[in-house]
């Protein structure tokens, strides 16, 4: 029988990329910075993120405050639609905006995104299979982490599509062996000054 420990998945989207996402603003690398101070001294196991330009260079810049850990790439961490609702799984008043706006998605990020969200829930979810603590740090986007939070939460799949998280906010989640995940904190930005706390996030999120 294996052991069973602690994990703490700590979850964080990448800072904030300039139009073409193809790399970060200067906010954006100022925001993964100052994130990996905060997080400088945990004992993460591994640092994974997704394979496009604007998570590798914010798990980059995360990453070399942190010493020794690396930051490998995988597509479970990537930019995906994790689950196509049906209309039937949505309020009426938004049903058509939001299939609207999901349609709009390239067609490999909707189709192969289940696929890859169920591979995220294998890969970073649940409790270590180790006799000590383990942490993660998944550096990905907002679609993801929406859909690690719901699973966390135990909400039905399509409560993911609400769940906004701004450029290099830190959500953890704890999962303890024969206990429900714990959400320990969400969209945390105490790391960040006022002024790069909001980007990502709609306006009227905005407090």
């Amino acid at each position: 029988m294996s052991t069973l420990s602690d994990r703490y998945l700590y979850l964080t989207r990448h800072g904030e990329a300039d139009a073409e996402e193809t790399s970060l603003t200067g906010r954006g690398r100022r925001q993964a910075t100052l994130l990996g101070e905060r997080l400088r001294g945990v004992p993460f196991t591994a640092v994974h993120h997704g394979p496009l330009p604007r998570t590798a260079e914010t798990a980059a810049l995360v990453s070399a405050r942190l010493g020794d850990t690396n930051a490998h790439p995988c597509d479970p961490a990537g930019d995906y639609v994790p689950h196509l609702p049906t209309r039937e799984e949505l309020h009426p008043a938004s049903a058509d905006r939001t299939l609207d706006v999901l349609a709009s998605f390239p067609a490999p990020e909707r189709e192969r995104g289940p696929e890859l969200a169920r591979e995220a829930l294998v890969r970073f979810t649940g409790p270590a299979h180790q006799d000590t603590v383990r942490h993660d740090l998944v550096v990905t986007h907002n679609f993801l982490i929406g859909w690690l939070v719901r699973a966390a939460l135990d909400a039905p799949p399509s409560r993911w599509i609400g769940l906004n998280h701004a450029n290099a906010g830190l959500t953890v989640i704890r999962y303890t062996p024969d206990r429900p995940p714990a959400l320990l904190t969400y969209n945390d930005t105490r790391h960040l000054p006022e002024s790069l706390r909001w980007t990502g996030l709609p306006p009227e999120l905005h407090v």
